[in-house]
């Protein structure tokens, strides 16, 4: 019998997820601060709950997809107050590894076991059951939990113990911040040269090049779109979580560093709740010009 998941957090991320746990044929507890996301997801079949609490008490496993630290440390404490032992969370938010590792101390006291699995992939992935998922915890609850993460995503990795899948994720948004950053320098250079962004986007995704971040998010540059996927906010938090895991341990993260305080100027001048994509801004600002317009005389 397939066991029955609690799943709390239901954002751009987390609602996606469910519903394709529901379509998959699981049962789903279902919590969120939202009313309208509730609805939204039981009307797809999820359960409600009124609290985290009830969420672990009425099921077997336990998903969190949380903005950040704080939020899932304050989940947890109503998880585990209705968790029986053997239960399994599994918090699939981007999170301070250490804060991962605390709360599976925690939970490993009370006979619960935890599993720390964020995700890479963004909406696209989530929506389509795509995922990379890399996974911290032991051996046992991974194998527990992989029936449920293939339902989730494509790329399901065990990467050490607790806090180990949170170190592998900083690692991620470096290189997906820096990907963006250097699309973004491309996309400038290449259009105040005088060349069509279209062209240079075809070109490089056919060479050394070539990457995702120009396949899923191509089209944002080119049209100015900035909708939301994956927002500037969180994307600075995830680069706060990798820089300091960096000082933690003596690695140095120059362009990191360069990245992030370019993602703290778009939130300082309201872009936020912007798609990471937006980075693209920074460039343009700087260079005093927007892809895709004709260059100013004697810029080629």
């Amino acid at each position: 019998m397939r066991e029955t998941i609690g799943f709390i957090g239901l954002g751009i991320m987390g609602r996606p997820m469910a519903a394709n746990l529901l379509r998959s044929g699981y049962a789903v507890i279902a919590h969120d601060r939202s009313r309208g996301a509730m609805d939204e997801l039981a009307g797809a079949g999820a359960e409600p709950a009124s609290s985290s609490r009830e969420v672990a008490q009425r099921s077997d496993m336990t998903i969190t997809m949380l903005p950040d630290s704080p939020q899932v440390i304050e989940v947890m404490d109503g998880v585990l107050a209705g968790a029986s032992p053997g239960h399994l969370v599994i918090d699939m938010s981007t999170i301070a590894p250490s804060v991962s590792r605390e709360l599976a101390a925690r939970a490993g006291e009370l006979g619960v076991e935890m599993l720390d699995a964020p995700v890479s992939g963004g909406d696209v992935g989530a929506r389509n059951g795509a995922l990379s998922i890399m996974v911290g915890g032991s051996e046992d609850a991974f194998k527990r939990a992989t029936p449920v993460f293939e339902v989730l995503g494509s790329t399901i990795t065990h990467v050490g113990e607790a806090g180990a899948g949170q170190v592998v994720k900083a690692c991620n948004q470096v290189v997906v911040a820096l990907v963006i950053e250097a699309v973004s320098e491309a996309l400038v250079l290449g259009s105040k040269s005088g060349v069509d962004p279209r062209t240079i986007l075809r070109v490089l995704s056919g060479g050394l090049a070539a990457n995702r971040v120009m396949e899923l998010r191509g089209r944002n540059f080119l049209e100015h779109d900035f909708t939301p996927g994956f927002k500037v906010d969180l994307h600075h938090k995830d680069l706060g979580i990798a820089l300091q895991t960096a000082r933690a341990c003596g690695a140095v993260l120059p362009a990191s560093a360069a990245v992030d305080q370019m993602l703290e100027s778009l939130r300082q001048s309201g872009h936020g709740g912007e798609d990471h994509s937006a980075l693209l801004r920074v460039i343009e600002e700087l260079s005093q010009h927007e892809i895709g317009t004709k260059p100013a005389a004697g810029a080629a």
